[in-house]
């Protein structure tokens, strides 16, 4: 069983992602058969993250962030299951997984996920530091963690200097803990139904990170060996639809500022969500 940790700076969705995939709206549209991922939660933390996706996202709100309050071991660990829905056509099981000398594995991933707070990520590119976020990034870098999904949300260039600065000192540590042969990064742009990011999420490293994030992409392409690095475009929210690209989401005020809510919930759709987790899990490309 794969362990994957997602860590990433404050406010740039983890939360909402991993209620995303628990809940999955693909699924809850028409039934299994009706979404190509079945996924299933494993743990009660799982099942919690899911009714709170129904419960609060579904009906416009938004989640907490990630409290650590009570150390590491308090931190929320999420386990999953997640397969291609073989209830679909053979055209599209073929499409998007080809099988491996008939390895029926290859359509099931099970992971064990944990939601990192935002402070650890921002204190890596702040270089300050405590116990407690110590604790979570040296159990980020353990032998036993396959690989890491970072998310990032936004694109300026004070951003970027900030991330590049934050993901050099990570692989730094990367390389003092011995896993910088070994350890998988899915570096994701969050929230990519934006409008200035969406038309971009095709080819995420050359139109997102190659654009917007320049600076970031040098630092990761030169620290990372090429086979353990690979860069994503993911919207835990998605679009109104196939003919509609407006976000489906819109920034209401709160009393800890800003934050994202569902316009539409009966057309809550996230795109991309699942192809990181596949290639950190099995360290290749989904459909390939």
């Amino acid at each position: 069983m794969g362990k994957i940790c997602v860590i990433g700076p404050r406010s740039s969705g983890k939360t909402t992602y991993l209620a995303g995939l628990a809940y999955w709206p693909d699924s809850q549209r028409g039934g299994q058969r009706s979404s190509l991922f079945n996924i299933q939660s494993l743990t009660e933390e799982a099942k919690q993250l899911e009714r709170k996706a129904e419960d609060i996202i579904r009906q416009g709100e938004s989640l907490a962030p990630t409290d650590i309050e009570g150390g590491i071991d308090k931190a929320p660990l999420y386990q999953f299951q997640i397969k291609v829905n073989t209830l679909l056509s053979k055209i599209n099981i073929n499409y998007l997984l080809k099988k491996n000398d008939g390895q029926s594995q290859d359509n099931e991933i099970n992971l064990v996920i944990r939601d990192y707070p935002g402070e650890v990520f921002d204190e890596l590119a702040s270089g300050s530091s405590n116990q407690l976020h110590q604790d979570f990034i040296e159990e980020s870098l353990m032998k036993d963690v396959e690989g890491c999904l970072i998310l990032l949300t936004e694109w300026t260039r004070t951003s970027d200097l900030d991330y590049s600065r934050a993901l050099e000192k990570f692989t730094e540590l990367m390389d003092y803990n011995q896993r910088g042969n070994d350890l998988r990064l899915a570096v994701a742009m969050s929230k990519c139904e934006r409008g200035e990011l969406w038309s971009g999420r095709l080819d995420p490293e050359l139109d997102i990170f190659g654009v917007h994030l320049p600076r970031t992409k040098q630092i990761l392409r030169t620290k990372i060996l090429p086979k353990n690095l690979r860069f994503y475009a993911l919207s835990s929210f998605g679009v109104l639809g196939r003919h509609d690209p407006r976000p489906n989401r819109i920034d209401i005020a709160g009393k800890n500022g800003r934050h994202a809510v569902l316009r539409d919930p009966s057309r809550w759709r996230p795109y991309n969500m699942i192809a990181p987790l596949y290639w950190l899990s099995k360290g290749k490309n989904l459909g390939a």
